[in-house]
């Protein structure tokens, strides 16, 4: 058991939005330390998502709605008792909800076809906010299988 809780770290609002959340799925999308790619990347898909929608709703909204709809609000952990192992719905803490939904995303981006991943990105994000895509069928699978193993939840992880 850890002795206290870490400090939280404050991530740094991005230039474009000044939104720290976009800090935070920049980070999430970043690799091997390449921030500035993970940035043009990012805002490359917010341009090609500024083209496809109407002028009613800005880029940033609609990325809001899609990690929104990506966020699941439980999940099954594993847990053994008695030599058999359950499945045990847990709500999810608000954080995790974000982090999880983020990196479903992007990871569902990266399997998409296409040819930049600025244009997988955009497309993935324009799908989940409109509440399809595979990210969008990750969640609600989780729900599911949460919802068939409602029967163990009093056995708490």
């Amino acid at each position: 058991m850890r002795k206290r809780k870490p400090k939280v770290r404050y991530l740094a609002p991005d230039p474009r939005y000044n939104d720290p959340m976009v800090t935070r799925f920049v980070n999430n999308l970043m690799l091997e330390g390449k921030k500035s790619l993970a940035f043009r990347i990012f805002y490359g898909a917010m341009d090609i998502i500024k083209e496809k929608i109407d002028k009613d709703a800005s880029e940033l909204e609609v990325w809001r709605k899609a990690l929104n709809n990506v966020m699941p609000q439980v999940e099954v952990r594993s847990r053994r008792i008695g030599g058999a192992t359950f499945q045990i719905p847990v709500e999810l803490p608000a954080k995790r909800k974000i982090t999880v939904g983020m990196k479903w995303l992007i990871t569902f981006a990266r399997k998409r076809g296409g040819r930049s991943m600025s244009e997988k990105l955009a497309n993935e994000i324009l799908a989940a906010s409109k509440g399809e895509g595979a990210a969008v069928k990750r969640r609600e699978d989780v729900h599911k299988m949460a919802e068939s193993n409602r029967a163990f939840a009093h056995f708490k992880v």
